[in-house]
This record gives C-alpha cells, sequence and structure tokens, in this order.
C-alpha cells in the first residue's frame, strides 16, 4: 500500500539515479493553479517497461476466466493467427497502467486520501503479443476542484509496444485527490 500523502508510490525511483529525484516536481494536491499548470497537449515518457510474458496471460485468464484461445493456446496461434503468438487481454495490459506510469514528471503531494473516480475513455487500439515489452506515456488533460479542498484530474495515458509508434491502447482517467 502507498504511503499516505504520496502519488505515486515512492519506490518507483529505487535504483534511479540522485538527480532523479530533483528533476520531479512536487505539487500539493490543493493547489489548483498549480496542477492546471501541468495541463498539456504533450505526453510525457514514463520509465517503466513491462514484458508481457505467457506466464502472465496465463495467469490473468485464469483470474479472469476469458479462455480464450488467441490468449492462451500458443500451438493454435503459432498455426491460425495473422501474429503467430498469443495476444495479451486488454484488461491485462490496462491493470498495467499504475505500474507503468509511476514516476511521472510530478509527484503530487499533501492529500489524505486518492480515488479512482472513473474513466473517460478507454481503446484496445493494437494487439499485445505474448513476449513484447510495453511503456507508457502520460499527459495532465484536465484539472478542476472537486469538493471541499479536493480536487480531480483527469490523465491520458498510451501503452505502446516498445519499437511502435501507435498505441496499442489509450485510457483517459479520472483521480480525485481529497484532504
Amino acid at each position: 500500500m502507498a504511503p499516505v500523502g504520496r502519488w505515486p508510490v515512492p519506490w518507483a525511483a529505487i535504483g534511479r539515479p540522485l538527480r532523479y529525484y530533483h528533476a520531479m516536481s512536487e505539487v500539493r494536491f490543493d493547489d489548483i493553479e498549480a496542477l492546471s499548470a501541468l495541463v498539456s497537449d504533450r505526453f510525457e515518457a514514463c520509465d517503466a517497461v513491462i514484458e508481457i510474458t505467457q506466464e502472465m496471460i496465463d495467469q490473468f485468464a485464469e483470474l479472469t476466466e476469458d479462455r480464450q484461445w488467441i490468449h492462451v493456446d500458443v500451438q493454435r496461434c503459432a498455426e491460425q493467427s495473422p501474429l503467430g503468438t498469443p495476444i495479451a487481454h486488454g484488461f491485462l495490459v490496462l491493470s498495467l497502467i499504475t505500474a507503468l506510469t509511476e514516476g511521472t514528471a510530478a509527484r503530487i503531494t499533501g492529500f489524505g486520501q486518492v480515488i479512482n473516480y472513473g474513466a473517460d475513455k478507454l481503446r484496445f487500439q493494437r494487439p499485445v503479443p505474448a513476449g513484447s515489452k510495453v511503456h507508457a506515456r502520460q499527459r495532465v488533460a484536465h484539472v478542476r476542484k472537486k469538493g471541499i479542498g479536493g480536487s480531480q484530474l483527469t490523465f491520458e495515458t498510451e501503452v505502446l509496444v516498445v519499437g511502435e509508434d501507435q498505441p496499442a491502447l489509450t485510457y483517459r482517467s479520472i483521480v480525485v485527490f481529497l484532504p
């Protein structure tokens, strides 16, 4: 569990040079003006890279009971799939966004709790083959005051297969920070 008042979780920077900590700006969750300055049309690359293994796909299939052959049948995929290999479930890739976006450009501080409020958009645009590596880029799309002393941020995230220019997944998430 992440320590109260820090997001993304501080272990996102473990093993990184000291300059990483100095480059990361800190913005209080209730400073709407400073948060609004983070809004941009430009995506910022996130550092994390995760390999999507067949074992991960199989475990996700068991957990969700989605055992469609395009995900779990290596032999059939080799024979019948245009990619020749199984592909990750779209929701598996979506579930990795938190890990992929740790260590973003700004650290939001001072809040008591953070809540996933919802999503505006989710698109699975390209397959993610087993054995491929994915990374993300993210931007703050919108900021507004929420309730008494809180803030609501809309993040737009793209997950890409390493080496490809087009996103495999795009997602607009809404997050609320409260005192």
